[in-house]
């Protein structure tokens, strides 16, 4: 196997039904953890390029367009920020679910695209444990030895990404 231009990956079948199972479906426009932006279907902070508001609902097949709609989008800039980066197609999912959860301005001052540019993969996704905080909370420590209920799944998928970035399964 070997590392593909980034011109010329999407992300995979694999990696999108595992983004959408991990953001869940919400018909109900929500705030995902404390501090967050209203949040809406799988995941989506606006759709059709207007914000998620209070009370909106949504349908899972308008949320699945949704969430495409932003996939793609996110996947342009992406692809724009590390070109003439090859990578392999389950790094390529990684970092573009990081991209889904925390936007393309985050990536683009993160430690692990500084990390891709300069052809050092395995920080790269070393990088990715850095983003563990969500609402202020660091969301990888423990609460009398309990995961921290606030937001543990920010770091349950920081973990889960990491892993398959280095080549595990998601």
């Amino acid at each position: 196997m070997k590392r593909l231009s980034v011109g010329g990956l999407s992300l995979s079948a694999a990696g999108f039904v595992a983004l959408l199972a991990f953001e869940g479906f919400s018909p109900s426009a929500y705030i995902p953890v404390k501090g967050d932006v209203l949040t809406l279907g799988f995941g989506s902070t606006s759709i059709a390029g207007q914000p998620v508001k209070q009370g909106e609902r949504i349908d899972p097949v308008r949320a699945l367009i949704a969430a495409s709609d932003h996939i793609s989008a996110a996947e342009k800039e992406f692809r724009k920020s590390i070109e003439g980066i090859a990578l392999y197609q389950y790094e390529y999912d990684a970092y573009v679910d990081f991209v889904y959860q925390y936007g393309i301005g985050t990536w683009q001052k993160s430690t692990m695209r500084r990390e891709l540019l300069a052809g050092d993969y395995a920080k790269a996704c070393s990088a990715l444990l850095l983003y563990r905080y969500a609402g202020g909370y660091d969301c990888s420590t423990e609460i009398n030895g309990q995961p921290n209920t606030r937001c543990y799944g920010v770091w349950q998928r920081q973990q889960k990404r990491h892993k398959k970035c280095l080549g595990g399964t998601q």
